[in-house]
């Protein structure tokens, strides 16, 4: 509705100049500790990203639900890469987790 009165950005840099401003404020709410500061500067971030895939021609729920999706199956795919290699998700500490992570993105975008 907004939009339709010409409050709104011009193209989509002007977005992510917005949502890097955004992101910004939400690090100094998490330095700052205080839990309601930090929900309505994460609120505000969300709420800019929306207006950037707006911009960009992208729908947010989808693109969220399709992020959601690849997080999914990349971390299967890293368990499954820890299992092979005689490891769990439980035995393995942060950097054989992210080692597996990177190796099972690299695969992904080889193929």
């Amino acid at each position: 509705m907004a939009a339709g009165y010409g409050f709104d950005w011009a193209d989509a840099v002007q977005v992510v100049a917005k949502v890097r401003e955004e992101t910004a404020e939400v690090e100094e709410a998490l330095a700052s500790g205080n839990a309601r500061e930090l929900a309505e500067e994460i609120g505000d971030l969300l709420f800019s990203v929306a207006n950037l895939a707006r911009h960009a021609g992208v729908d947010p729920e989808a693109a969220l639900r399709a992020g959601n999706a690849k997080f999914e199956r990349r971390f299967a795919a890293m368990a499954s890469r820890l299992e092979a290699e005689g490891s769990t998700l439980a035995d393995s500490d942060l950097a054989a987790m992210e080692a597996a992570w990177l190796a099972v993105k690299r695969a992904e975008r080889g193929a």
